[in-house]
C-alpha cells in the first residue's frame, strides 16, 4: 500500500511533466492503451479468464470512470497545479455518498454531514468561483473527473451488490473499453504532435504500465488483503505526496485560502475513512442466519 501511495502520488508530477510535450487528448491516449497492454499481459501471466462478463456494465464504467475520468483529470492538470488538482479530484469520496443516496439507497448520516459541510466549504476555497484570474476552468474540470470517478464507483458498486464480479478481468474490460472512444476522439479533434522525447516516453511509460496497469493490479492485491477503511484512509497520502512533490519539484506554491481549503478537504476525508474504519469495526447484528 504505501508503494502504491508513493506511485500514484507521484504520478501527477510525471503526468505534468508528460502534458509539457503531448495534448491532454494524446496523453490519455497514450497512457491508457500503455495501461490495458500492461492489463492484458497480468492477465494472461496469472492465467485469469480473459472472458467478458456484464458487458452493458463494463460499457457504462468503462466510459464513466475510465474515458471520462481519465481526459478531464488530465485536462484539468494541463491547466493547473498537480497539488491543487490532486486534492480536488480527491472529492470523489462525497460524490459517492451523494450517488449513492439515490443509486443504493445509502442514506447520509451522522457525521457525514459534517464531512460534506468541511469539505464544500474547502472546495470553495480552493475553486474560489469570486477570483477571475484563477484557473477555474481547470479546477472545475478536477471537480467534474471525481464525479466521474465516483458515478464509476457506485455503479461498480450496484454491480457487485447483485452478481460475482471478477475484479482482474472486469477491469481490464472495462479500461480496454474505455479506451476506444478516446482513441476516437483524439483522432478526430487532437490536432497536435506528440514530441516523443525521452522524457515524454519515460513518463508515458511509468504512467502507463506502473501507475496505471501494475497500479491497478497493486490496488486489487491490497483491497483483498486489507481491511477497506485502512485502505481508504491510506489513499488520502496520494494528494499530499502529488502536492509536496508538486511544491519540490515544480515549484507550485499554493496560497493561504487555497491551502486553507486543502485542509478542509483533508480533514473532511480522514473523517469519512475513519468513520468506514468504524464501521468495519462493528460486529454485524446477529440475525439467526447463515
Amino acid at each position: 500500500m504505501l508503494l502504491l501511495v508513493l506511485i500514484w502520488g507521484y504520478s501527477w508530477i510525471t503526468s505534468k511533466i508528460a502534458l509539457n510535450y503531448a495534448s491532454p487528448l494524446d496523453f490519455s491516449a497514450v497512457r491508457l492503451v500503455i495501461g490495458t497492454v500492461s492489463l492484458l499481459v497480468f492477465l494472461v501471466w496469472s492465467r485469469a479468464s480473459l472472458r467478458p462478463q456484464h458487458f452493458r456494465w463494463v460499457i457504462v464504467i468503462g466510459v464513466v470512470q475510465t474515458a471520462a475520468f481519465i481526459v478531464l483529470n488530465t485536462w484539468a492538470l494541463a491547466g493547473g497545479g498537480p497539488g491543487k488538482i490532486s486534492v480536488l479530484v480527491f472529492t470523489m469520496p462525497f460524490w459517492v455518498a451523494a450517488f449513492a443516496w439515490p443509486v443504493l439507497g445509502e442514506r447520509i448520516r451522522g457525521w457525514h454531514w459534517l464531512a460534506l459541510a468541511l469539505a464544500l466549504t474547502g472546495l470553495v476555497l480552493v475553486l474560489q468561483p469570486w477570483n477571475l484570474h484563477a484557473s477555474l476552468l481547470s479546477r472545475s474540470l478536477a471537480v467534474a473527473a471525481g464525479i466521474c470517478w465516483a458515478l464509476g464507483v457506485v455503479f461498480a458498486k450496484r454491480l457487485h451488490n447483485r452478481a460475482k464480479v471478477d475484479e482482474v478481468s472486469f477491469t481490464f474490460w472495462q479500461m480496454a473499453i474505455g479506451t476506444v472512444p478516446v482513441l476516437i476522439a483524439d483522432a478526430l479533434f487532437d490536432t497536435h504532435t506528440i514530441e516523443w522525447t525521452p522524457v515524454f516516453t519515460l513518463c508515458a511509460i511509468f504512467n502507463g504500465v506502473i501507475a496505471t496497469g501494475v497500479g491497478w493490479a497493486m490496488w486489487l492485491y491490497v483491497l483483498h488483503r486489507l481491511p477497506a477503511g485502512t485502505s481508504s484512509l491510506s489513499s488520502l497520502a496520494i494528494p499530499v505526496i502529488a502536492g509536496l512533490s508538486s511544491w519540490l519539484q515544480l515549484g507550485e506554491r499554493p496560497t493561504r485560502l487555497e491551502l486553507a481549503g486543502m485542509l478542509l478537504i483533508g480533514a473532511a476525508l480522514a473523517l469519512i475513512s475513519w468513520l468506514t474504519i468504524r464501521r468495519h469495526e462493528e460486529p454485524e447484528p446477529l440475525t439467526g442466519q447463515e
